[in-house]
């Protein structure tokens, strides 16, 4: 299996929506993706949530380490979610992957429907410390 290391960022504005995106595969999520090599976690998040909503952020506190498996491809991924805060730029999808074909703010009850799984995996009904879990044999969506 691959190693793959792998970032995404929770960033609230201050009404405390959540900035999501929604990929082309029909499902919404964090915005991150792959750490290009050479690149150290906080300049990946940068340049994911850039990419994928437009917007330059300013990486704070880790919110958490998960690891999974994805057998379809072969992949041994560590997912490293941050909070971040919005510092400029506007709404605007500049992802050269072309794998997002939507971004909004929605409140976090919303997201809860929009991706049951993704929200309790990150434990976002709670305020926690950062944490570390494996979450065993996964597959994307």
């Amino acid at each position: 299996m691959k190693r793959v290391d792998v970032v995404s960022a929770i960033i609230y504005d201050e009404e405390a929506n959540l900035l999501t995106v929604k990929n082309v595969k029909g499902y919404w999520e964090l915005p991150g993706g792959a750490v290009e090599k050479g690149e150290h976690l906080q300049q990946a998040v940068i340049r994911e949530v850039k990419e994928e909503t437009g917007y330059v952020v300013k990486v704070n506190e880790l919110h958490s380490v998960r690891e999974a498996f994805f057998q379809d491809k072969k992949h041994h991924a560590l997912i490293f979610t941050f909070f971040a805060e919005m510092i400029g730029g506007e709404m605007n999808i500049l992802d050269p992957d072309q794998d997002i074909e939507e971004v909004k703010w929605v409140s976090t009850q919303t997201f809860q429907k929009l991706n049951p799984k993704l929200y309790h995996m990150l434990k976002l009904n709670q305020q926690t410390q950062a944490f570390y879990d494996f979450e065993g044999n996964r597959t994307i969506g």
